[in-house]
């Protein structure tokens, strides 16, 4: 699932508009059309954050899933 699919499932289970969702998460409205417009990549680790935020909040579910996690690197750093 691409990062724009994420945002707009998030949104959508939320029911915000665009420009609620920025407000909601305190990010500008132009940043927020960026993404949606896939002109710009929002970092994983932000995305994980505002999905995180949404869950235990309650106003989304079962997107986490759809996010990349880090690799873990072993003792030698690789």
């Amino acid at each position: 699932m691409k990062q724009r699919e994420i945002l707009n499932a998030a949104k959508e289970q939320a029911g915000m508009t665009q420009k609620e969702f920025a407000r909601y998460f305190g990010i500008p409205l132009r940043t927020m059309e960026n993404w949606f417009a896939e002109k710009r990549e929002i970092p994983d680790y932000l995305l994980r954050l505002m999905l995180y935020r949404l869950e235990i909040e309650h106003k989304v579910s079962n997107l986490m899933q759809y996010v990349p996690f880090p690799e873990e690197k072993d003792e030698n750093g690789k």
